[in-house]
């Protein structure tokens, strides 16, 4: 009898203390190289760096953040993720957010006081995941986005990555999808083209760490190379790097038959337009009234759905006839809500002003 009893207090011991079964947990490799035995299916996490909260809301696991930084309650604009979810910003906060957090030590009270499972963060190096990881004893995967400020595929392994821990790993397959299926759709669209030649074009005022004008530009502009557009920064051999700051000289020498305006920038273009409209006047694309407004590509890292409906408005503005059938408003809202879960194209156009619209200073 003695017996019976003790092996049922060691049965229950063991029950109780034993680690969890392989079943409920899983091994993953994250994006800074680290081999780590997760709990799978975590109901608690939160998100650090740039863009790491939009890609849970594509896997729609939304509904488990239970803290947000302080930038995205405090810049509500231009992010369609954020834009979707107002339930996001009731939360409490998990720490501060912007540029001067990445590859920074957490604020590690409030991580604790939030009680997460998983910390899911981009843009940090394996030592200092590591080290947080140890202190915390709460587990810290390392996402990433790829090329800085730019699409890259990349982000398809990190989508991957967080959906396996998630149980989201087909959400992460149709999201993957979907994304390369719109390139497809957009690069047959391009090849109708009736042009005899392609104009030059030039984008300004991408976010870059920041708002910045019409010198803001990208030699690697994900909207203009998914329609195979002339982009003339491309000829500029000032940097090495995607993203470079020129200046109104330059400019004027490229001189481009269409610009393109992030709206994350264009109250600094507009501003500057006003203060210098004699000089702007002199380009081409001004004279000619070809000035048009894209919706925020690169805002706390870059917002990929916004990615395809700017190409979807490049692609109209170049190759009207090519582009025809598409109504970009009936597109925007058909991406946002397989993206995000809501289609709020509206909100972007209230923001931003109509997709591919001309500037609203030219008026």
């Amino acid at each position: 009898m003695v017996r019976g009893k003790l092996s049922l207090i060691v049965l229950a011991f063991v029950l109780i203390f034993a680690p969890p079964a392989l079943s409920d947990s899983v091994s993953v490799e994250d994006m800074a190289g680290r081999t780590l035995n997760l709990p799978h299916d975590p109901e608690r996490i939160i998100c650090i760096g740039p863009g790491t909260l939009r890609l849970i809301v594509y896997l729609q696991a939304q509904d488990r953040v239970v803290g947000v930084e302080a930038l995205e309650k405090r810049f509500p604009r231009g992010r369609p993720y954020w834009m979707a979810h107002p339930e996001l910003h009731d939360l409490p906060l998990c720490g501060p957010g912007g540029p001067a957090s990445i590859n920074q030590k957490p604020q590690m009270e409030v991580v604790l006081d939030l009680q997460p499972d998983i910390i899911f963060v981009t843009s940090m190096s394996p030592s200092l995941a590591d080290e947080v990881q140890t202190t915390l004893n709460i587990p810290v995967v390392v996402l990433s986005y790829g090329t800085f400020a730019n699409f890259d595929a990349t982000v398809y392994e990190a989508l991957r990555t967080a959906g396996k821990i998630l149980d989201k790993e087909d959400r992460a397959d149709k999201v993957v999808g979907f994304i390369e299926s719109e390139r497809e759709k957009l690069a047959r669209l391009a090849g109708l083209k009736q042009v005899r030649k392609k104009p030059g074009v030039y984008v300004g005022g991408v976010g870059y760490r920041g708002a910045h004008g019409l010198e803001s530009t990208m030699k690697a502009y994900a909207p203009f190379d998914w329609v195979q557009a002339r982009n003339l920064a491309k000829d500029l051999q000032t940097s090495k790097e995607s993203h470079i700051f020129t200046n109104i000289e330059t400019l004027l020498s490229l001189n481009p038959e269409i610009i393109f305006i992030d709206g994350g920038g264009l109250s600094l273009v507009t501003r500057a337009y006003r203060q210098k409209q004699a000089i702007y006047n002199t380009l081409q694309a001004f004279q000619d009234r070809r000035v048009h407004v894209l919706h925020p590509f690169n805002w706390y890292t870059t917002n990929i759905g916004t990615v395809i409906t700017d190409a979807y408005a490049v692609g109209k503005i170049l190759y009207p006839r090519a582009f025809n059938d598409v109504q970009l408003s009936d597109k925007a809202n058909e991406v946002y809500a397989f993206l995000v879960g809501e289609p709020v194209y509206g909100l972007m156009e209230q923001d931003y002003g109509p997709l591919g619209g001309i500037a609203p200073f030219l008026k």
